[in-house]
């Protein structure tokens, strides 16, 4: 699912810059599909190699190989280093503009995981950084960032990983408590549907706002709707105190995203 959360953002950008009556960049959609899955290991190795003594104590992740003992701390260096050196090759592919703007997201990624140590909102950080193709993928395409666009979109991307990220969270709560880790879950309490309600509107509005900045038309809005609809009705249905459903829940975001991106190629027709 993390390496879906992390592509969908990209397609949507990539969509809206297509010229219209065009049909998206299927060269630049596999680019950054194959780039997305490698920032994504590369996040899960950087993640695991802070971690490592938190994870040991979680049952959900004791199993990891670093928490586990099964590989070193100097062999994850190795392999986060073959990583990252591919996404480079991923990058180099691009324009300078993108070189430089996609560089310039690792230190969101290195630093990212150190957040819940200090703050109840490294949530909001995890949306900074996933959502990073929303600038990308415009700027691959374009040769920069029409800001009017990007922005809006970068901003709905982060209001949704403040959704599904605190949905995400709460299966971590009672472990979190007892290990001092922070997170939005354990902010919000009780209040978890309100603030994932607000979080939703300002994500909708976001998006209504880059769709009349680019000139979208109705498929793009009736799909961002049903983008509303599928959100409403996980909030509503949402247990925070079932693990397996906050995982139901989380998971389903997939569709949320590509509802989006469907409605992004249709509106440009």
């Amino acid at each position: 699912s993390g390496t879906w959360l992390l592509y969908l953002p990209c397609t949507w950008s990539i969509g809206l810059a297509a010229e219209p009556g065009c049909l998206p960049d299927w060269h630049m959609l596999s680019l950054f599909g194959v780039g997305a899955v490698l920032m994504r290991g590369a996040g899960c190795t950087i993640n695991d190699m802070w971690d490592r003594d938190y994870d040991k104590q979680v049952a959900r992740t004791a199993s990891r190989p670093l928490a586990a003992g099964d590989i070193s701390t100097f062999h994850s260096f190795i392999f986060l280093g073959g990583q990252l050196s591919l996404a480079l090759c991923v990058l180099m592919c691009l324009n300078y503009y993108s070189i430089v703007l996609g560089a310039a997201s690792l230190s969101l990624v290195i630093t990212y995981p150190l957040m819940k140590r200090i703050t109840y909102w490294p949530q909001l950080v995890l949306g900074f950084t996933f959502n990073w193709g929303a600038l990308l993928g415009w700027s691959a395409i374009k040769g920069s960032c029409e800001w009017s666009v990007c922005l809006p979109l970068y901003l709905a991307g982060v209001m949704w990983t403040l959704v599904y990220d605190t949905i995400y969270a709460h299966q971590d709560k009672r472990d979190d408590i007892i290990i001092g880790v922070k997170s939005t879950a354990l902010q919000f309490k009780e209040d978890t549907k309100q603030w994932l309600s607000g979080f939703s509107l300002a994500m909708l509005l976001s998006l209504c706002v880059a769709g009349m900045n680019c000139n979208q038309t109705f498929p793009y809005y009736s799909m961002v709707a049903a983008t509303g609809a599928h959100l409403a009705h996980q909030i509503y249905t949402l247990d925070i105190d079932k693990p397996e459903d906050c995982w139901k829940k989380f998971a389903s975001n997939r569709t949320v995203g590509v509802l989006l991106f469907i409605g992004i190629v249709l509106g440009n027709l």
